[in-house]
């Protein structure tokens, strides 16, 4: 379970509209109460066709709020009450139509009302099928309330109810507890990084053995975009280099497609020039076949022996960067099985990277696969650990973190 003690005596107003995904609320209220948290739950009259009051109000102990026109509850301007009573506004599920609603300003009902009513941070997790999340006006609208000062949380990529993959699922309730207990970038750290250009690569790297098969890892590349993505919110001009497989990026992201290594090398040091910060945590292939088949490889072909596969290495990336002398930082990243911050020590020397972050990925819970992380983070004045959370909290703490490394290493070189 993630660290949500920060919870504790909170006044947390979940708003919730009407998705798939509030099937999940009364989970996420209970977690809520769990926590220490005081809960009033506000739910949008399409909601009402997912989860019901009876429900909500049971796991929460307070009456649910539905209707800005309540006669007995506005008698003393509730819905003002209500919006002073809430520390923070989480909206989950955050339909398309809710987001729309917010970004354009509209009170036209309660929960919408509420948000504009109150001084309260608003945290939104976005729920929708996979098409309609990456559809422009949506992203458009999303960027908008970031710009306003919404948090966005998620979100997750996978299986939906509709049969569809992708992103587009809500963030999971355990993990939106993380992130409410988390302080988001914000103030000071929203600008941090205005006027730098945030290079990141993210994802696995695929090498052929032929048309169909192929040499490849378990990275989701979830970690490398909730970087970037926090880079973005920081001010930074970002450059995001993918493999295979990694979900959309937010439309402000400059994004470039790999698939093998040789690419993401390629790729990497055509847009070197332009960068300030390099941040490697793509889990690239150490090494490809040494020849790709041109046709499929028959069984046959191999019957009365065992097949030999010969392998060549491929470039280091994070070492050709550090040895270009083009970037003012660079870090690295790390997953190891054994010995873990020992093993990391050893590669941010030999490589001479500025930091390095390492995670274990012998725990199945948490890096590859999973929206969970955790990771250390060591540079040459120190390690700092974050344990278990959303790699979206994780992304925004490293950022924070690595932001006074930036400055030291300009100030040093002008």
């Amino acid at each position: 379970m993630p660290e949500t003690s920060n919870l504790s005596g909170q006044h947390i107003l979940l708003g919730i509209s009407g998705g798939i995904a509030a099937y999940k609320t009364p989970i996420l209220v209970r977690r809520l109460v769990e926590a220490g948290a005081s809960v009033q739950v506000v739910m949008t009259a399409n909601a009402h066709q997912f989860v019901t009051a009876t429900s909500l109000q049971a796991v929460s102990g307070n009456p649910v709020r539905d209707d800005l026109w309540d006669a007995a509850a506005e008698a003393a301007m509730g819905h003002i009450e209500l919006a002073r009573w809430a520390d923070q506004i989480l909206i989950a599920p955050a339909t398309a139509s809710m987001i729309a609603r917010l970004a354009t300003g509209e009170a036209s009902d309660l929960l919408s009302t509420l948000c504009l009513a109150s001084p309260a941070p608003v945290s939104v997790a976005p729920a929708m099928n996979q098409q309609m999340y990456q559809h422009p006006a949506v992203q458009r609208n999303l960027a908008s309330l970031e710009a306003d000062g919404y948090r966005i949380i998620g979100p997750d990529s996978g299986d939906q109810a509709c049969g569809d993959q992708g992103p587009g699922r809500m963030t999971e309730p355990e993990d939106l507890l993380s992130a409410l207990a988390q302080h988001p970038l914000s103030g000071d750290d929203a600008g941090s990084l205005t006027g730098c250009t945030v290079m990141v690569t993210t994802g696995p790297t695929r090498e052929a053995i032929d048309p169909v098969r192929y040499i490849s890892n378990h990275s989701s590349g979830l970690q490398g975009l909730a970087i970037a993505e926090s880079a973005r919110r920081a001010g930074a001009t970002v450059i995001l280099i993918a493999g295979p497989g990694v979900p959309s990026a937010h439309w402000q992201i400059e994004r470039r497609d790999v698939t093998t290594a040789q690419e993401m090398y390629e790729e990497v040091h055509n847009s070197l020039p332009a960068a300030d910060i390099f941040i490697g945590v793509a889990a690239v292939a150490d090494y490809r076949p040494a020849n790709s088949e041109a046709q499929k490889i028959k069984r046959h072909r191999h019957a009365d022996s065992d097949m030999k596969l010969a392998l060549v290495e491929n470039p280091d990336i994070i070492a050709s960067v550090v040895q270009s002398g083009q970037v003012k930082v660079v870090v690295g990243f790390a997953a190891e099985t054994n010995d873990t911050l020992n093993n990391a020590r050893e590669k941010r020397a030999r490589k001479g990277l500025d930091a390095i972050v390492v995670n274990d990925v012998s725990d199945r819970s948490i890096g590859f696969n999973s929206t969970n992380n955790a990771v250390t983070l060591i540079h040459e004045h120190g390690e700092v650990a974050f344990g278990t959370q959303p790699k979206t909290v994780i992304a925004d703490q490293l950022i924070r973190e690595l932001t006074p490394i930036f400055t030291a290493k300009t100030a040093q070189k002008l």
